[in-house]
Formats: C-alpha cells, sequence, structure tokens
C-alpha cells in the first residue's frame, strides 16, 4: 500500500446519480459536533453511503485553483464546514501553499491522478503511474497521504477499482448528486441542484476550478446547514456507513 495545465477540463461524465427520495433532515448545528472517526470502508467504491443521520460530503474536484479555491476556503471556514478536495498532481506542485491551507483548515484530499486522463481506457501501469504521482505529490506539498480516490470523469471499471483497492488502499469515491457545474449553468442552477439533490449520507460533486460555483456556495451552504445537514469528510461518512 502506497504510504496538466493549471486548470484541466472538469471531471463528470459517467458519474452516478442517485435517484432517492429526498429526506428531510432534522435542524442541527452548522458543523459535525467534535472529532468524527474516519474510515475507508470495505467497498470498492462508494457513491454515498447507507445511513439516515444528515450528514453529507461536499467534493471539489480538479484544483486547486490560485484564486477560487482560496476563496472557497474562506467561505468554508466561515461556516465552520468541512470539504474533500479531489486534487490534480499538477496544481498540487503549482500551489503547495493552498494545499497545506487546506489540511489546516481541516479538510481532506483526495487523489485525482496527475493528468485527468480516462482511466478506464488505460492500461494498468499507465493507471498506477497516475495515482502514485498524485500520491507522491500530495505527500510532497503536505506531509499527508491522500485516503480515497476519484477517477476523472467518474470513469473506472470494477476490475480497476479492485485493484486499485488493493494496491493503494483507495476506495474509489463517485457521487450521488452531479449539478454539472462545468457546463456553467449558472450560480443559482448549480445551487439549486445540490440543495434539492441533497440527502443524508449524499456525497455532493463541484469544481473548484469555476468561480460561478464558488459564487453558488454561499447560497448552497447556508441553505444545507438552514435543512439540519452537517458536512464532513468523505471518510468520515463512510464511518457512518451503515449506522443510523
Amino acid at each position: 500500500m502506497l504510504g496538466a495545465a493549471a486548470v484541466t477540463p472538469s471531471c463528470t461524465t459517467t458519474g452516478k446519480k442517485d435517484k432517492g427520495a429526498n429526506v428531510a433532515a432534522p435542524t442541527g448545528p452548522s458543523a459535525a459536533p467534535g472529532p468524527l472517526p474516519s474510515s475507508t470502508g470495505t467497498q470498492n467504491s462508494y457513491n454515498r453511503v447507507a445511513t439516515s443521520m444528515p450528514f453529507i460530503a461536499l467534493t471539489f474536484d480538479d484544483g486547486p485553483h490560485p484564486t477560487n479555491t482560496p476563496r472557497l476556503l474562506d467561505l468554508l471556514r466561515q461556516r465552520n464546514v468541512k470539504a474533500t478536495f479531489y486534487v490534480i498532481a499538477t496544481n498540487v506542485k503549482r500551489y503547495p501553499e493552498i494545499m497545506r491551507r487546506i489540511i489546516a483548515e481541516g479538510h481532506e484530499v483526495g487523489n485525482h491522478t496527475v493528468t485527468h486522463g480516462n482511466l478506464a481506457k488505460m492500461p494498468d501501469e499507465r493507471v498506477r503511474q497516475e495515482l502514485r504521482g498524485c500520491h507522491e505529490a500530495i505527500i510532497a506539498a503536505t506531509g499527508v497521504a491522500p485516503k480515497t480516490m476519484r477517477p476523472p470523469y467518474g470513469a473506472i471499471t470494477s476490475a480497476q477499482k479492485a485493484w486499485v483497492r488493493r494496491e493503494f488502499g483507495y476506495p474509489s469515491i463517485l457521487w450521488s448528486v452531479d449539478p454539472e457545474d462545468w457546463k456553467k449553468p449558472g450560480s443559482s442552477v448549480v445551487s439549486s441542484r445540490l440543495v434539492s439533490g441533497a440527502t443524508p449520507g449524499g456525497i455532493l460533486l463541484v469544481h473548484d476550478i469555476h468561480a460561478p460555483t464558488i459564487d453558488a456556495m454561499p447560497s448552497t451552504l447556508d441553505q444545507l446547514l438552514g435543512k439540519g445537514f452537517q458536512f464532513v469528510t468523505v471518510t468520515q461518512l463512510i464511518a457512518m456507513d451503515g449506522k443510523g
């Protein structure tokens, strides 16, 4: 198990949308109370976890971005919201100080490869290089090893999920809500799709390389907090799988 340009194309085309009914979340505090356990679980892949508790994971792909990510971090800090960032090695190397801030402020970082290519179309050794390169870049920038990975475009085979889990220890993280912010439908649309799609145990996907997505965050976060949802990192959410 293992100890492109600054802005790349957005990563969603084949993600898994969850069509489950909206579940009303009880009102509660704005952030998860106290330190929570984390886990990489037992499954090769997750697009959500099974829980009735009002916890969700907000994830940001393709960064870090030199201006959007710091602005996003300010918004998250103001609301005591924790998120998970699936980063690309090229951007990690360009902006190590932003990576260190992400970790210092209690967020989680995951592996999103080196070049943002389609893993499902790559030979296994190339996939290993993509994951190993990003893994090592994250450690070099932050001193912290990623625990999960997200395949660009959601493109990964079942066989790849199995050996990636076995060799790297990573579950492959997909999503339950994709507002298609990479199509730039407008901040209000992005916010509406995230809020209407959120259910307990859900994993929400957006991209911090797009300024309109960051513009959508204040309303999105405030509405979800108002509904009683609590934001946790992906590994904290996985630790809740099958509980509550």
